[in-house]
């Protein structure tokens, strides 16, 4: 640990970071509630720990929310099924622990401590971790230099780099070296991440290229989710599916008035639209856009359909195994902030479109870059790319089958990571 930059982290950095935290609660119940959920967080965590099976190796891994715990649960569950070691989970955000307090793989589920040098030592004396997992990025500077301190190994998992990341602006980029070098091991998704981490100047045998888990989640998630029914046999024979998932109005706006053209034009198409919130408002929205134009039904009441061909998707949980129906699928969120999950639809083998707004996605870039994943900007060119599409049995199936492959040949990651936490576990 350098001693300058632990002052200048303790002293400046992390007092502004907890101000702004503090201001931010103010108007923000998300924040707000992390910071209550909190007050109780270690004598919580002296109760859950104290079932633990203190002869086991304990393996604590770290997600920032929910999205990043996703990409956790294969190598979670590949250790669990494969050593007798105890689990520790630990969230920064609210919506990871709330949605992870009953996850059968985990032993103990808490709130990651605040960044105090205090704070983490009481953490690390209670948790007493073999190796720490963190997954992608959500690392803290004391919790790194403590665990390097005390010899635990620390793991940073599908760890990415963009080329043009700030954190490779030069004040910055010094705190980083600092930081990066306490790590045991980086393991990164691709060259291009491995290639940029070495610029902060860390030793080249610290980092490996091992994959991204998500494919492997999404993999074996979309074989568990085709073997649920949500519609009954043979609903969809003869029958072009184009499945709307996760879209936001901003999607709508651009991506309806295509499908109707589209519904016009073929009359063997059905679309299922599964809104992001399917709130009551949000439903009501929808079903308005179609008003006078074509008949719509809600997923919930399925059992009175008649012949309806666009299904509306009224709960929750269910869009990865909508996309097992897909014949093309549209993955929203990029007209607005950024793309949700496009490797679900390409897990089935279906073209996939998006808005423009991809460059928190390399899944769907380079889905772009294959030719399986296509950019639309306007209502004209998403009827013209849905059009070859549906028209186009051959290129379609093409498309999808370039889809099939991406995913189906970035599968392994876990079992790498997996196989660099043996050996930090039993050296």
């Amino acid at each position: 640990m350098n001693s300058t930059w632990f002052v200048i982290y303790n002293y400046f950095f992390h007092p502004i970071f907890i101000l702004l935290v503090k201001t931010a609660s103010l108007f923000n119940k998300k924040i707000r509630k992390g910071l209550k959920d909190r007050k109780r967080l270690f004598e919580e965590l002296i109760i859950n720990l104290a079932d633990l099976n203190r002869s086991k190796k304990t393996i604590w891994v770290h997600s920032a929310s929910y999205g990043e715990f996703e990409q956790a649960k294969p190598i979670i569950e590949k250790l669990k099924n494969e050593f007798d070691v105890n689990i520790v989970v630990t969230f920064f955000s609210p919506s990871g622990y709330d949605h992870s307090l009953h996850y059968p793989f985990a032993d103990v589920v808490s709130y990651l401590p605040m960044d105090t040098p205090r704070k983490v030592k009481y953490f690390l004396n209670l948790v007493r971790p073999t190796v720490a997992l963190f997954m992608r990025y959500d690392i803290w500077p004391n919790v790194i230099w403590e665990l390097k301190k005390r010899e635990i190994p620390s793991v940073i998992a599908d760890a990415t780099m963009r080329a043009n990341s700030n954190r490779h602006f030069p004040f910055v980029k010094n705190f980083h070296n600092a930081l990066y070098n306490s790590v045991t091991k980086i393991l990164c998704v691709s060259e291009e991440d491995k290639k940029n981490f070495l610029k902060f100047m860390i030793p080249p045998g610290k980092i490996e290229i091992v994959g991204d888990t998500r494919f492997d989640r999404v993999y074996r998630k979309s074989l568990e989710a085709a073997q649920k029914k949500l519609f009954r046999d043979n609903f969809f024979d003869n029958k072009k599916v184009f499945v709307m998932g996760s879209s936001w109005p901003s999607d709508e706006e651009v991506i309806f008035p295509a499908a109707e053209k589209l519904l016009r034009y073929d009359p063997n198409i059905m679309i299922i639209v599964a809104p992001h919130e399917p709130t009551l408002i949000r439903l009501e929205q929808i079903e308005n856009k179609f008003h006078n134009k074509f008949r719509t039904i809600r997923f919930s009441l399925m059992n009175s359909y008649d012949g309806e061909r666009i299904i509306i998707i009224d709960s929750i949980g269910i869009l990865l195994t909508l996309y097992y129906y897909a014949h093309v699928a549209y993955v929203g969120g990029s007209f607005k902030q950024g793309i949700h999950n496009v490797l679900e639809p390409a897990a089935y083998g279906a073209p996939v479109l998006f808005g423009p707004k991809i460059e928190n996605s390399q899944e769907a870039i380079k889905l772009v870059e294959l030719g399986a994943g296509f950019i639309v900007k306007n209502k004209k060119q998403a009827y013209r790319n849905l059009r070859t599409l549906f028209n186009d049995d051959e290129f379609r199936k093409a498309r999808g089958k370039i889809a099939f492959e991406f995913v189906n040949k970035n599968l392994g990651a876990t079992n790498k990571i997996i196989n660099e936490i043996n050996h930090l576990i039993f050296p």
